[in-house]
């Protein structure tokens, strides 16, 4: 009897949860036999995993059973990040098996406009011909529908979720399931969950891009939407001062780290023109974003100024990119829309 013989023996016990065979996974690893004495690897997720005892008595037991063997020795190692996701793939989230590409929309702090800027590229995008959804994943302070008015709650059809469709593109908020005015208390186990479910159980359709609005941030929403979309593309919102800077550092490193494509820098509130003169006033300071540009070697592909018709328009639920998307902001994001088109491509 010889290690191959071993191998086929154990050729039918199974993977209990994915019913397939553990040598034809490529589980069973290291067989050697000498002096009656069978040795081999079994490879699971976990060295921890609950199955391990269950499959060692089950190989135990069929190769004990085996001619010629008096003892078999079971060692139990853990796949390695790679191996498990080739072996293991993830079944694909279901609302968005049709979207094209994802882009986030992430700060690093609060208060910088991030919110009026997902919704304004997001409508640029659409200006452009493209088939757009907006997510609101702001799971602690969703402000999406009352950036848009959209007052009504969201239907279910067949178990998902149907977004609000408004100015040519699908939207979903958590603020569409709850009062405006309601507090939102989440844990990390629980804000993990309520994503994915946004993400697998809302009927996103076909869509060239899905526009995610991030809380600001590395915490846990980042993170799970880092996880779930691999593939996801982030466009980086800063304010031109040193403190806005800083906080935008520690969001561009996470993504890095998760190896994520950063499509550009936006730098907001860049400057105001207040009527009585050309020159830019620069409330926040100058040159913020082109400097954090050169030092993470990140794209500036626009600077929107201090603009009272941009504010306004996240306030009366009509945004910009409806009310003027050909005023001088609103070609800003009209090019923001076209780099961000072209780094897709």
């Amino acid at each position: 009897m010889d290690e191959q013989h071993i191998v086929e023996s154990l050729r039918p016990v199974l993977h209990p949860k994915f019913k397939k065979s553990l040598v034809d996974l490529g589980l069973i690893r290291n067989v050697s036999i000498q002096d009656g004495i069978v040795s081999l690897t079994l490879a699971l997720k976990s060295d921890t995993s609950p199955l391990k005892n269950i499959l060692m008595g089950e190989i135990k037991k069929v190769v004990g059973a085996l001619p010629e063997v008096s003892s078999v020795l079971v060692k139990v190692v853990a796949l390695s990040k790679e191996e498990s996701a080739r072996l293991f793939p993830k079944a694909p989230l279901k609302g968005i098996e049709k979207v094209k590409h994802f882009l986030a929309v992430a700060s690093g702090k609060g208060g910088v406009g991030k919110t009026t800027i997902a919704v304004n590229v997001a409508l640029a995008l659409v200006e452009k011909g493209y088939k757009v959804g907006l997510l609101d994943a702001d799971v602690y302070g969703p402000s999406v529908p009352l950036m848009l008015d959209i007052r009504e709650a969201v239907d279910q059809e067949n178990n998902m979720i149907i977004p609000i469709d408004k100015y040519g593109m699908r939207i979903m908020s958590l603020g569409m399931t709850a009062g405006q005015n309601d507090a939102f208390i989440w844990r990390g186990p629980l804000v993990t969950k309520i994503l994915h479910q946004m993400l697998d159980q809302v009927k996103w359709g076909e869509l060239d891009y899905l526009v995610i609005d991030l809380p600001p941030g590395t915490g846990d929403p980042s993170i799970t939407i880092a996880k779930a979309l691999p593939k996801c593309s982030i466009l980086m919102i800063t304010t031109p001062q040193e403190v806005a800077l800083a906080d935008v550092r520690r969001s561009i490193s996470l993504f890095n780290k998760t190896g994520h494509s950063i499509v550009g820098l936006v730098e907001n509130m860049s400057y105001f023109l207040c009527g009585h003169t050309e020159q830019p006033i620069e409330i926040f300071g100058k040159g913020g974003g082109k400097r954090l540009s050169e030092e993470a070697n990140i794209p500036l592909i626009g600077t929107i100024p201090l603009d009272l018709a941009l504010g306004q328009g996240g306030d009366s639920g009509v945004p910009l990119m409806v009310s003027a998307p050909h005023s001088t902001t609103g070609v800003v994001f009209q090019k923001i829309a076209k780099n961000i088109a072209v780094h897709q491509q």
